[in-house]
C-alpha cells in the first residue's frame, strides 16, 4: 500500500491498542489460556480491512482487500509456528531469551516466506 491517509493510520493504531488492551483484561479475569485465545485475534488484519476503503475505491480496493488477505493468511500461519516455539523456548531458557529467541525465529521465517512467496 503506497499510500495510507492520516485517519485510517489513526483508526488502525487504536484498534489495535484496544485489542491489546482487551486481551490483558480477559487475561487477567478468566487467565492466561483463554487471554492467549483472544491475544490471537486478528486485530491488525481486520483494522486494516476497515480501513482500506478510506485510501482505495472500486477495483483497486478488492485488489488490495485480496492482496492483505492473502498475507494474513502467511502471516498467520507463521504466528502458529512462533507461538509453538515459544511455547517450546520459554520454559526451557527463561522468558527474556525466550521472546528474543522466538522473535528472532518470527524473523527468520517471515524473510523466508516473503522470499518463496514473492518469486
Amino acid at each position: 500500500m503506497a499510500h495510507l491517509s492520516l485517519s485510517a493510520l489513526l483508526i488502525r493504531f487504536l484498534l489495535g491498542g484496544l485489542a491489546v488492551v482487551a486481551c490483558t483484561i480477559v487475561a487477567k479475569k478468566l487467565g492466561e489460556k483463554v487471554g492467549g485465545i483472544f491475544a490471537a485475534f486478528p486485530a491488525v488484519y481486520l483494522a486494516a480491512l476497515l480501513t482500506i476503503g478510506l485510501d482505495f475505491h472500486g477495483g483497486q480496493l478488492i485488489s488490495h482487500s485480496i492482496m492483505l488477505s492473502r498475507g494474513a493468511i502467511f502471516g498467520m500461519g507463521i504466528n502458529i509456528v512462533v507461538a509453538l516455539i515459544a511455547g517450546y523456548l520459554l520454559p526451557r531458557v527463561g522468558w527474556k531469551k525466550g521472546i528474543v529467541q522466538s522473535m528472532a525465529c518470527w524473523f527468520a521465517v517471515s524473510v523466508i516466506v516473503v522470499f518463496i512467496t514473492s518469486h
